[in-house]
């Protein structure tokens, strides 16, 4: 649903004055300025003047709000549920059964004009394709539209988004690069990893070089819209029949970073087979092991996974002995062992908090073999046999 004029319902409490608009003048006060009892689009209180008009006003018909996420709304009735999850003036709402979506519609009417959009097909340019055994989400119209934005509608396609033999870095001596056209590139592709978790290490790495960017990098991002030319239609799959737990990976890059040589955090979450999260990210300290980059990945991980425990909250989902997943026996001993020691009182305290959340059964660290460990898509590049299987492994297949 969609909401006319939504922030014009808005009463404000501060005082704020305006000018006497065009045509609106009173000729016995051609001095005097209007002060305004409800928001006006433009005017700084008025997002929050609307969010609180239209959370007071679910509230008052038996809404309760979420605890972490303050734009859901959920209504409960006996074994049934609806949610209502709202994005300024949009709002998305589904329901175990379909009264429960009519009387929810029929009570926005009463206060608000609505236009009813029907199934969900598209928002925020993701295209969501809801069928019988799950739900598809893609963005593949957006890729379209960035590809013929920077002229990359007739490119060849690569087979991946990254060279392998290459490495980036600082190029002091190469071509500069227009600054405003690359940071676009780049945020357009920033934009597109809300779907597409297999460009997620390429994009990070590219923008790491948005200061100075050169040739060099600019090649770099090109090679990401090429094999965006090859796989437009690639996307997410959440199929109905699986399992609802869970469970993480966790992967790190030793040194990966060539400038300062910081190793890179990958990490992704799954509801089954569902992928609801993935994380690329460089570590702030530099890492003297294999062990310690590991170990502060995990740590790294083991924050998102609270996270989602704490949003699954709001669901009435609890999650306990979540697995992290990890490809390094030396980290799991040292997430499971208490006892400081010289070999890890170098490591920040800040992340020995995994080893609080593991005492208190909210994750466990399991070991895995390399060749399954679906984490290492956001810390490396890979050659097209191991990038597919771990593209098809995250759950990302292409639309019909």
């Amino acid at each position: 649903m969609d909401v006319k004029s939504a922030f014009l319902y808005g009463s404000i409490e501060e005082e704020v004055y305006v000018c006497q608009p065009p045509g609106f003048e009173n000729p016995s006060y051609p001095d005097k300025v209007y002060k305004l009892k409800k928001a006006l689009y433009g005017l700084h209180q008025a997002p929050r003047a609307w969010y609180d008009t239209l959370s007071s006003y679910l509230l008052e018909n038996g809404f309760e709000k979420g605890v972490i996420d303050k734009t859901l709304f959920i209504k409960r009735k006996k074994k049934d549920i609806l949610l209502v999850q709202i994005y300024v003036d949009d709002i998305i709402f589904g329901s175990t059964k379909d009264n429960m979506c009519k009387e929810f519609e029929e009570l926005m009417h009463q206060r608000f004009k609505m236009t009813s959009m029907g199934e969900l097909t598209f928002f925020l340019r993701l295209q969501v394709q809801q069928k019988s055994d799950g739900i598809f989400i893609s963005q593949s119209k957006y890729v379209q539209d960035i590809l013929t934005k920077f002229g990359f509608s007739d490119s060849k396609p690569a087979s991946t988004p990254m060279e392998t033999h290459k490495q980036i870095t600082t190029d002091l001596e190469g071509e500069d690069m227009d600054v405003h056209h690359y940071r676009s590139m780049i945020g357009s592709l920033m934009y597109l990893t809300a779907s597409r978790p297999d460009i997620m290490f390429p994009v990070c790495v590219c923008a790491r070089f948005q200061v100075r960017p050169k040739q060099y990098h600019y090649q770099a991002v090109k090679r990401i819209f090429r094999y965006l030319k090859g796989q437009p239609r690639l996307g997410l799959w959440y199929p109905h029949d699986s399992s609802f737990d869970l469970l993480s990976y966790s992967c790190s890059d030793l040194g990966g970073a060539n400038l300062d040589r910081k190793s890179t955090s990958g990490g992704c979450q799954f509801l089954g087979a569902r992928l609801v999260s993935w994380q690329c990210k460089k570590q702030t300290t530099v890492s003297t092991s294999t062990t310690e980059a590991e170990y502060i990945a995990a740590a790294s991980c083991c924050s998102q996974i609270l996270w989602i425990q704490n949003q699954m909250l709001d669901y009435g989902v609890t999650f306990l002995h979540t697995p992290i997943f990890i490809d390094n026996s030396s980290a799991i001993s040292i997430v499971n062992n208490h006892v400081k020691h010289s070999k890890t009182k170098h490591i920040e305290i800040r992340y020995h908090f995994i080893r609080d959340c593991n005492e208190k059964k909210l994750i466990q660290v399991v070991k895995v073999h390399t060749d399954n460990q679906f984490a290492d898509l956001f810390t490396k590049a890979f050659d097209v046999g191991r990038f597919t299987f771990l593209v098809t492994s995250v759950g990302m297949i292409n639309s019909e």
